[in-house]
């Protein structure tokens, strides 16, 4: 019998070697485990991964832009450049694809709005046919991004001030105000631009003089002690180097003188010059437009045109012949001298080189209650900011 198990015991496995050790780690893994390993095991099972910890990380706050100016600006580039770097939001944009800065807070209606993706680094953008306030309207209605409402609106950095009556007519305004109206809290940023004097470059430096005021506000949002029912209108001045701190203002009576001028009609350019490949059609259709040009000029003057329509007049039976006069004109917006005005109006400031900070409700004033809370708020958000920029000793 001991022969007999020897030999058994020197017989080859039939089973191969590979399966042999895998049946050997499915049993190994089910003994229970020791203790040492059991400890192991349990501290890697609370170490979070990297995936991990970045999916549990709060989620950035969303700020949307528009611009009076248009969605390439320099102001809006500025701005959108400075808040990328910061790091401390997610930044969308949505702003007109040209100049409209004296909008109001114009609508468009019966009208196809488009809008187009447009590259920005570091954010989410596009353009539309339509106005500033069309811009904030169609991206807080869900249409355009995902979320559901941004935690800041930011109309800026506009080019030139927005100070007193200036706001009725300014789109950068209208676009503030129409988040306020959809309860979003908002903020507009104007450069007070001086001809000869500012520089695109300007608006970068803008940028970065607002950028722990937008900061602070999004920290508040985020607390709700955020000021409500008011938004805040930033003139920066027209060196923003030299600036001399913020400082919060009230809205002033002040308004830009107008000028209208009176503009003559542009004549047709002749129609050769669409010919030149084809030199016989060419010759007819060049003439053509001389004819042409000189009807038209017998029956225009220099800065008017004037049109005889005849009427059909049925209780006399005759025909009576009205002469109608066209002319055209060009609106112009002409500063003023400001005298005896108060150092905390909003002009006032700019012009001394603060950056002015007033906050205004949808009727374009601020009550009188919400001055306090306001100034409050003002220097805990500067000193905060100073506090950050202060080097360490």
């Amino acid at each position: 019998m001991a022969a007999s198990s020897g030999d058994e015991s020197r017989r080859p496995n039939p089973l191969p070697s590979g399966l042999v050790s895998n049946l050997q780690s499915v049993l190994a893994s089910r003994r229970p485990p020791s203790p040492e390993d059991a400890g192991s095991t349990a501290a890697e099972a609370e170490a979070p991964t990297a995936e991990t910890a970045a999916d549990d990380a709060p989620a950035k706050p969303v700020v949307l832009l528009t611009c009076a100016g248009g969605i390439q600006s320099p102001g809006l580039v500025a701005l959108v450049d400075a808040l990328v770097k910061g790091g401390r939001c997610d930044v969308h944009v949505c702003a007109p694809e040209s100049d409209k800065p004296v909008c109001g807070h114009s609508i468009t209606i019966r009208e196809t709005v488009s809008a187009t993706s447009v590259h920005f680094t570091g954010a989410k953008a596009f353009e539309i046919s339509g106005t500033p306030v069309d811009s904030i309207s169609l991206a807080l209605s869900g249409r355009l991004f995902s979320w559901s409402a941004p935690a800041l609106v930011i109309s800026g950095i506009n080019t030139g001030s927005n100070c007193g009556y200036e706001m009725f007519h300014s789109s950068a305004i209208a676009a503030a105000r129409e988040a306020l109206m959809c309860g979003v809290p908002s903020i507009a940023i104007s450069l007070n631009w001086k001809k000869d004097e500012t520089k695109d470059n300007d608006f970068k430096d803008a940028a970065g003089l607002c950028l722990p005021l937008i900061h602070a506000a999004l920290a508040d949002i985020e607390k709700g002690t955020f000021l409500k029912g008011c938004l805040l209108n930033v003139g920066v001045p027209s060196s923003p180097a030299a600036n001399k701190g913020f400082k919060l203002t009230k809205q002033s009576i002040y308004s830009p003188a107008q000028s209208w001028q009176a503009v003559s009609t542009s004549r047709p350019q002749p129609a050769a010059h669409f010919m030149g490949m084809h030199q016989s059609l060419g010759i007819q259709l060049a003439q053509l437009g001389k004819d042409a040009s000189a009807a038209g000029a017998a029956r225009r003057g220099n800065t008017q045109r004037k049109t005889v329509e005849v009427e059909s007049v049925a209780a006399a039976g005759k025909q009576q012949a009205r002469e109608v006069v066209k002319k055209s004109f060009r609106a112009e917006f002409l500063e003023k001298l400001h005298k005896d005005l108060d150092d905390d109006i909003d002009v006032r400031a700019l012009e001394n080189g603060f950056i002015s900070v007033t906050p205004l409700n949808v009727h374009g004033h601020v009550e009188s209650e919400l001055e306090a809370p306001a100034s409050d708020w003002l220097s805990a958000a500067v000193s905060v900011s100073e506090e950050k920029e202060a080097p360490a000793t």
